[in-house]
């Protein structure tokens, strides 16, 4: 069996057990259930005023995966303000992605300017990296970006999809859109820096994106996986997404 991509964001699980002051959908018990059924690991994004992950729940999903999973990944994203750079070194997920996100951002829409004084973001890639933990930055479709990140010292990208995910009833577009993400991923490996997928993919728009650019090393999915997982359940689209990737 291949190695798993897939690395399932929980937020949407939070933000939905959030509406009640109640302990159900457990975050951390359907995240069993995704790693259990083949994902590569756990992505959550916890923003400072908890509307969906808590730092609980990240505290909690550390944990999860030491005791029970430890050979399975998580991945924190978040903005590298000085609360959340203390969350990285409270938890030491295997990965943290730094997005240049607002606080009141609904979702993460568009990747670093790494044109722009960028030491503060300098600053914090070389603390997490002090804590071994994996820096990746959230890069646009753009094949002049992965050239800065490796500058500022990333070991990855993660290149928004969101582009191209929006292109699910525009072939024409969604191809124009197909050929900037494969340009900036192998950008990407020419200039030593692993690659990551992530926003709006979906077991449609994954295999043109697979077939084009294979060294794709995870695909953090959340909000397609979660529509998917209300009609086929979380075990199910697992091996769905997986499927969608040619590893299964």
């Amino acid at each position: 069996m291949a190695t798993s991509r897939l690395s399932v964001n929980v937020n949407a699980v939070a933000m939905l057990r959030n509406r009640r002051d109640l302990p159900w959908p457990s975050v951390t018990g359907l995240a069993a259930l995704a790693m259990e059924a083949g994902a590569k690991g756990i992505t959550v994004h916890p923003r400072p005023d908890e509307r969906h992950i808590r730092k609980s729940d990240v505290h909690d999903l550390a944990e999860l995966i030491e005791d029970r999973f430890p050979n399975k990944e998580l991945c924190l994203e978040g903005y590298p303000s000085p609360d959340f750079l203390d969350l990285v070194g409270a938890a030491r997920p295997d990965q943290v992605l730094f997005v240049p996100d607002h606080p009141d951002q609904t979702t993460s829409d568009h990747g670093w300017d790494l044109s722009k004084d960028t030491s503060a973001l300098e600053a914090a890639i070389l603390t997490a990296k002090d804590w071994a933990v994996t820096v990746s930055l959230f890069c646009d479709p753009d094949p002049a970006a992965p050239a800065h990140a490796a500058r500022l010292g990333a070991e990855r990208i993660e290149i928004y999809t969101g582009p191209y995910g929006a292109c699910h009833d525009a072939p024409d577009r969604a191809a124009r859109e197909l050929d900037k993400l494969v340009a900036t991923a192998e950008a990407a490996g020419d200039a030593g820096l692993g690659v990551n997928a992530g926003h709006d993919l979906t077991v449609e728009n994954i295999p043109p994106l697979i077939d084009r650019a294979p060294f794709i090393r995870e695909m953090s999915i959340g909000h397609g996986f979660t529509a998917d997982a209300l009609i086929y359940g979380f075990a199910e689209s697992v091996a769905r997404f997986r499927r969608a990737m040619g590893e299964l």
